[in-house]
């Protein structure tokens, strides 16, 4: 068998990562890991777009990692995927297995490749009970006093914003951070047109919406998860917990949801070329060509990294 350095498939939501991830695995004995920071959640299915049926590949299931790991209503960090991912490859590399991560949370994935190392940061109950209080513009301003924000910078959940003014006020005091060394990878990025992705992305709303996306979260309500965590989750979970709370009307949450996912493509374009800038080498893969063709370019292109 031939081994390869980590192999990453990446690129903005609804372009067709998993299922390439999962047939390239097929062919080189490898397993998938997720990076992913919301399919990380268990009963979050249809919002966070786990298609366990892409995992099929001839009737056979390529396993995967760090999928369905914590329970909704928890904040899994960061630090936490670090720790688990490293974990994970590492047991797949004692049994001789390759190993495909494949998602689109660019900080996961920088994470996981060792380009940034993250502390510990528990939840702060003193500083969580003072919070408590403030309005959402507060939040902001105490955030902006501890730190410059950007266009990545949530400002419209305040659990959010209390996790972002916890992190800021603990860097500057002693903490514990893992260190890893960094991995030898190939990274590829799957590359779409834009108008091609807001199709896409239109398309498959529909299907969700249509498909038991609501029943899900409504479901998720009931077991007790918040409304203020739903917006912390965001997107699908936020705009659909807003509308079951009848604060916005259908057609409004389907707008404002299609919106919001085609920014959050946007940010994840404009996350991945930050890191090409920065020095991390990325093969385009089109993602307009077929199945076969990309398959061939992926085999082709790893081929010149065998171990």
């Amino acid at each position: 068998m031939k081994n390869y350095p980590l192999i990453v498939i990446g690129g903005p939501t609804a372009t067709g990562k998993t299922k390439l991830a999962a047939r390239l695995s097929a062919i080189i004995n490898a397993e998938i890991i997720s990076a992913d920071s919301r399919q990380v959640y268990k009963e979050m299915n249809i919002g966070t777009g786990k298609d366990y049926e892409d995992y099929i590949v001839n009737e056979v299931a390529i396993p995967y990692h760090l999928i369905d790991i914590a329970e909704p209503g928890y904040e899994y960090s960061v630090y936490e995927f670090q720790r688990d991912f490293k974990k994970c490859v590492t047991q797949l590399k004692e049994q001789n297995k390759n190993v495909v991560l494949c998602g689109g949370t660019g900080f996961y994935i920088e994470a996981a490749l060792g380009l940034r190392q993250y502390i510990q940061v528990s939840e702060n109950s003193e500083l969580r009970k003072e919070l408590a209080s403030f309005s959402l513009q507060e939040l902001i301003n105490k955030l902006e006093n501890l730190k410059p924000l950007h266009n990545t910078t949530d400002i419209t959940s305040k659990e959010r914003l209390v996790r972002a003014i916890e992190i800021e006020m603990l860097k500057n005091t002693p903490s514990k951070c893992l260190s890893y060394p960094k991995e030898q990878y190939v990274f590829f990025l799957i590359d779409l047109p834009r108008e091609e992705i807001k199709k896409r992305i239109e398309h498959r709303l529909y299907q969700r919406l249509n498909n038991g996306m609501i029943e899900e979260v409504q479901q998720l309500l009931e077991k007790g998860v918040g409304l203020e965590k739903m917006k912390y989750y965001g997107l699908e979970y936020k705009y659909i917990s807003l509308y079951l709370h009848k604060e916005i009307s259908y057609s409004q949450m389907q707008e404002k949801l299609f919106i919001a996912i085609s920014q959050f493509a946007k940010r994840q374009r404009t996350w991945f070329r930050r890191m090409e800038k920065q020095g991390v080498e990325m093969h385009r893969i089109n993602g307009l060509q077929t199945e076969k063709e990309k398959i061939e370019t992926l085999l082709k292109t790893i081929s010149r990294y065998e171990l």
